[in-house]
């Protein structure tokens, strides 16, 4: 049905109409920006702290688990909290997670306020993202607005990491998180005088949410992690830390699973864990994000060790990365979300990418790559993350559910997408390098003998830094070819596979979401809850 301009009515009529959606756009702008810790830093917070680089890492990875885990209930605080409210509330937050983590070195601490800071930071997008939905898509197609989230967030994280090398290249890395502290504070004073405190026709109470399985769902994802993490650092399953961990993730599921067989509202039921679609674009996001987990175990390495690249040069190649990540959601909105093209040629398109990627750097890494050269591989993999993504969190909405178990299985698509990508991909492949490395490196060292004349004229240490750095160029290699093939094999199996499906991904009214938990608070109200 036609419908008038559109308007955002939490904003005064004096501020013009078409600047009122610009003006959520700068608040989720600075609210991504936020966040409490920042993985660019993460060598001088190594050098000036108490804190390895796996604390570091589990802290930046509790981040997502905490956005992760908010999925579940975002629409609860949306009915429950009037913009100006919500606002103010994830602002504070964030202003007091990202002043505790530039200043302590306590490993739990630091988690916890990261974990904390990612659920706020997961509230406020929502807040700024749901107000101008009509205005990015007036008929709620949900693949259109995808491109848009992922076209903000994942260029975020790029320019996150340029800025906060620059800042701590010129300053400190602690000013980045003061200069956080100061926008998230200028942007309270704007939602003070520029966001009205309009309230919706009912405020939903928080009644009828499991907090105990939103907490036990929350350790589970925290030991995961911790697993994947520190799993090298402790030697795997011979620590006793990794045991433990294993075995506390594994009770808190099970128990979870447990209490979802008798629970009327669990925190993430079966329906969700079940849906076809959900399973489906976790073994993808597996798959995926595996093939791409070079990514955070190699190009740092190679390009810091092999190519020599001292830190800005290295964050320069965030760059690439943000082209292929413009270039791939602006591909996938006019392919996508205007075409409808069938989600097995988008996939087949990531995986084709994919393939780029690692074709590339297997024919391309050497001693002496100039910087410029990495643009395609670089580029490749921003267009073919945001690809797939964009593309498989829209199969969920089209998945078939009930809408109150859309929001839990957009956590069970968060945290597998996320957290296990992030995580379960580079702790493989870092264990395959190193056995890798340690084969090749006593093939290339047998090779040199007391007899050789070139192997005695060269000192021992630097003969034994040549034969180590030969070998990781080689097992990269060897891996690249590896992962490659894995690559082509499964682009193979999805070309000769069948799908018409089309993306039809639409999200209902908010005033018929409204009237859906209005009616659930009713029964929840009569049930006695």
């Amino acid at each position: 049905m036609p419908q008038g301009p559109f308007d955002i009515p939490d904003v005064p009529s004096y501020i013009p109409r078409c600047l009122k959606p610009w003006l959520f756009i700068i608040f989720v702008l600075i609210i991504q920006f936020s966040g409490g810790l920042y993985l660019a830093a993460a060598t001088d917070m190594v050098g000036t702290t108490a804190l390895m680089q796996e604390d570091i890492l589990m802290a930046g990875y509790a981040q997502l688990i905490g956005m992760s885990i908010n999925f579940a209930v975002m629409f609860r605080l949306k009915f429950r909290f009037s913009n100006r409210v919500g606002l103010l509330i994830c602002c504070s937050a964030l202003i007091a997670t990202t002043y505790v983590c530039a200043t302590t070195d306590s490993v739990g601490l630091l988690i916890t306020a990261c974990f904390l800071a990612g659920w706020f930071r997961m509230w406020a997008t929502l807040v700024c993202n749901s107000t101008i939905q009509l205005w990015l898509t007036p008929v709620r197609d949900m693949s259109i607005f995808f491109c848009y989230v992922y076209l903000v967030v994942d260029s975020v994280i790029q320019l996150s990491g340029i800025f906060t090398v620059y800042t701590a290249f010129h300053l400190q890395w602690e000013y980045m998180h003061w200069i956080m502290i100061g926008l998230l504070a200028m942007m309270m004073v704007a939602v003070l005088i520029l966001i009205k405190p309009v309230k919706g026709p009912m405020q939903i109470p928080l009644l009828g949410i499991d907090w105990i399985g939103a907490g036990l769902w929350s350790i589970f994802m925290l030991c995961f992690t911790f697993i994947c993490v520190y799993g090298n650092f402790y030697d795997w399953w011979e620590a006793e830390e990794i045991r433990m961990a294993g075995i506390t993730g594994v009770v808190c599921a099970g128990i979870n699973l447990w209490r979802a067989t008798f629970l009327h509202h669990p925190y993430i039921s079966f329906t969700a864990l079940t849906n076809r679609n959900v399973i489906r674009a976790t073994l993808v996001y597996l798959v995926f994000f595996t093939l791409l987990a070079t990514e955070h175990v190699f190009e740092h390495t190679y390009a810091a060790n092999v190519l020599g690249f001292d830190e800005t040069n290295l964050i320069d190649l965030n760059l690439y990365v943000l082209a292929g990540i413009i270039a791939g959601c602006t591909f996938t909105y006019f392919t996508f979300a205007l075409r409808k093209w069938r989600y097995k040629t988008m996939t087949a398109i990531g995986f084709a990418l994919a393939a780029i990627y690692l074709c590339y750097f297997y024919f391309l890494i050497d001693y002496g790559v100039e910087k410029e050269m990495l643009f395609i591989p670089l580029f490749a993999r921003g267009a073919a993350s945001v690809i797939i993504s964009i593309v498989f969190l829209t199969s969920i909405l089209q998945g078939g559910m009930h809408f109150f178990v859309f929001p839990q299985a957009l956590t069970v698509n968060g945290f597998t997408g996320a957290v296990m990508g992030a995580t379960l991909g580079p702790a493989l492949i870092g264990e395959l390098l190193r056995h890798t490395v340690a084969k090749n490196g006593a093939l290339i060292s047998a090779s040199f003998t007391d007899f050789d004349p070139l192997s005695s004229m060269i000192p021992t240490g630097e003969l034994f830094g040549t034969v180590q750095l030969q070998a990781l160029i080689v097992s990269m290699k060897e891996i690249y070819g590896w992962l490659l093939v894995a690559a082509l094999a499964v682009l193979a199996v999805i070309l000769i596979s069948y799908s018409n499906v089309k993306p039809t991904a639409v999200l209902p009214k908010w005033r018929t979401i409204r009237k859906l938990m209005r009616r659930s608070f009713g029964i929840i109200q009569r049930a006695g809850v």
